[in-house]
């Protein structure tokens, strides 16, 4: 969250409520934002009821996981003006991160990692933030009216907040859903001390289509709007600290770091287009990396390569685990056994169980594949016998 920057010295611009709007929404499109949206920041009784009764059953359900965040400054996350009293207007802009790719193309190759497209660029929160404090300096610097920032890492319910102003609406995958952009926009807000015209709240075109539901890996969907994170690979791989269970761990695959299955398989995704931002764009590389490669990193060689990209944040033990992990899910022993064997020695504990885990499961596969080419060889010998 960013504050109220000193006063320039020029006198602020004299406008009505709506070309106030205008002038914001212009300034955000030439900033690089894709969609801008404006809806109060007063709730109705009902609404803040609404909010307050969906995040008390989540984390009542336990869904949440490992994320005790929710659950902390409760009143402001479900209340724009419990974070911020004078707040009148919340400015919800968006930007495209949508990949010229198919996202889940990676998934066929298994000695390769599968890295989710909102962290194959610059680390998103950089981009987003950077263009919202320079559009903050312009309501500020032009118009003189009292703002605060916030991109992802506040207490404030951006999905909702974003659907209210009519930018999207939080499909049965719980993420936002654009009928312009698809399943891919990064968000951020702007709370203004100023009551604005808002926009039309979007409404709901998920319909009856279940895609985002049935794709997923390992059922984390209960219902539709329904995320349990504990059994969500993007949770599960970037979230969680500590081992990931027993029964999930193949099913995470070659996902290193996120997973976008339910965002890539929503039809309103042929309507997406590749992000014009060059910073979203994912950095050049002919193919995916290499599992092998990961494994070797140590910590310096982590943050070297993963500067100013958002894998960092889960730090170097968290991320080898995971790689370790899609190296037991790969069937690859020839590139496997060799990258695994030295993090049985590793000194991070979750990186040597991981390594112990996927070794054992590479030996199972091992023995299941020496099994079926017995008994190929013997159905073929029986084949040959003179009958």
């Amino acid at each position: 969250m960013s504050r109220t920057p000193p006063a320039p010295k020029r006198p602020p611009r004299a406008a009505t409520p709506s070309a106030l709007r205008d002038a914001i929404r212009n300034e955000a499109l030439r900033l690089g934002f894709d969609a801008v949206g404006f809806a109060s920041a007063a709730l109705t009784a009902d609404a803040r009821g609404h909010r307050r009764a969906q995040l008390a059953e989540l984390l009542a359900s336990g869904f949440h996981g490992d994320m005790g965040w929710l659950a902390d400054r409760y009143e402001e996350r479900t209340d724009p003006q419990g974070l911020w009293p004078d707040a009148k207007t919340i400015v919800s802009v968006a930007m495209n991160y949508g990949p010229g790719h198919d996202p889940l193309a990676v998934l066929q190759q298994t000695d390769r990692a599968a890295v989710s497209v909102y962290a194959q660029g610059r680390d998103y929160h950089d981009v987003v933030k950077s263009k919202l404090k320079a559009l903050g300096r312009f309501i500020w610097d032009d118009y003189r009216c009292d703002l605060k920032v916030f991109v992802d890492t506040a207490p404030v319910m951006e999905k909702p907040a974003a659907q209210q102003a009519g930018v999207g609406w939080q499909g049965k995958h719980t993420n936002l859903v654009s009928r312009r952009f698809g399943s891919w926009l990064f968000l951020g807000e702007l709370l203004l001390s100023i009551e604005l015209p808002v926009d039309t709240a979007e409404t709901d075109h998920c319909g009856h289509c279940r895609a985002c539901l049935d794709v997923c890996p390992t059922r984390a969907f209960p219902a539709p709007y329904r995320l349990e994170a504990r059994r969500c690979i993007s949770y599960l791989t970037i979230e969680h600290e500590g081992p990931v269970p027993l029964e999930l761990r193949p099913l995470l695959g070659n996902r290193i770091y996120g997973c976008d299955d339910c965002l890539a398989v929503c039809p309103w995704n042929k309507f997406a287009q590749a992000a014009r931002d060059r910073s979203l764009v994912p950095r050049p590389a002919p193919e995916p990396p290499l599992l092998a490669e990961l494994a070797a990193l140590d910590d310096a060689a982590f943050r070297k390569r993963f500067a100013g990209n958002a894998i960092k944040r889960i730090g170097r033990d968290r991320f080898v685990r995971n790689v370790a992990y899609a190296l037991g899910n790969s069937d690859r022993r020839d590139i496997a056994l060799p990258a695994l064997e030295p993090l049985l020695r590793d000194r991070s504990g979750v990186v040597r169980d991981a390594a112990r885990w996927a070794l054992a499961r590479l030996d199972t596969a091992g023995q299941r594949r020496a099994l079926k080419k017995a008994r190929k060889s013997s159905a073929d010998s029986r084949s040959d016998s003179p009958g």
